[in-house]
């Protein structure tokens, strides 16, 4: 597309600057005598057709930040919660396009916790997530990836990744083609950052990285 668009560009300059010169010519050619027999026109013509791409799978995410805010500390564990802002996976492919048992998924992971002034970091093990599905079409195969819990919950599976320390599931559908149709899916995540309650006073900032696979 881009590519196509620059060569119009190009050829509209082109012609534009034919038409300047034509009138110069005419406008010299007047000054020096009056034109002899009728005027000849030229008409021009052009076909604009139709492109014919081929679609796309893509991701976009609306919005490059969120503040997490103080909310269901105790006297052991503080907490922090937030909303990711929505995700959406657009397929703008025809099935028959889409090889046979392609499958899109979405992972996630974090960067630590780095301190403004000096403090230490906070772990990306303390960062977990709840993803939530807020339209997955009519098919009903988009499904969301597992709640992932942090280093400070005693129910953490010790034998599963705790936090988004590596890539985790955030979304999925595993037949591309069956669904690719509806055209587009969107969910988001609650987020939480759990700590011990002693961790270091300060202002404290992340990197969160979502990856669509297929």
């Amino acid at each position: 597309m881009k590519k196509i668009s620059t060569s119009t560009a190009l050829r509209v300059t082109a012609v534009t600057f034919g038409a300047l010169m034509l009138t110069a010519a005419g406008a010299a050619a007047a000054n020096a005598a009056d034109p002899v027999g009728d005027d000849s026109t030229v008409d021009v013509n052009v076909e604009v057709t139709e492109l014919n791409e081929p679609g796309v799978l893509a991701m976009t995410v609306a919005g490059t930040s969120v503040t997490l805010a103080e909310d269901g500390s105790t006297d052991l564990v503080r907490q922090f919660t937030g909303t990711l802002p929505t995700v959406t996976v657009t397929d703008t492919r025809a099935a028959e396009d889409i090889p046979e048992g392609a499958a899109w998924y979405v992972l996630g992971s974090s960067t630590a916790f780095a301190g403004d002034a000096g403090q230490p970091d906070i772990g990306a093990g303390h960062l977990g997530w709840s993803p939530e599905l807020i339209d997955g079409g009519e098919s009903g195969l988009v499904a969301i990836g597992d709640e992932v819990d942090t280093v400070v919950d005693d129910d953490a599976d010790p034998a599963n990744n705790v936090g988004l320390v590596d890539q985790e599931l955030f979304a999925s559908a595993w037949n591309s083609g069956e669904i690719a149709s509806e055209g587009a899916w969107t969910a988001n995540a609650g987020l939480f950052l759990r700590t011990e309650s002693s961790v270091a006073a300060g202002n404290y900032s992340s990197t969160l990285t979502l990856s669509l696979f297929e």
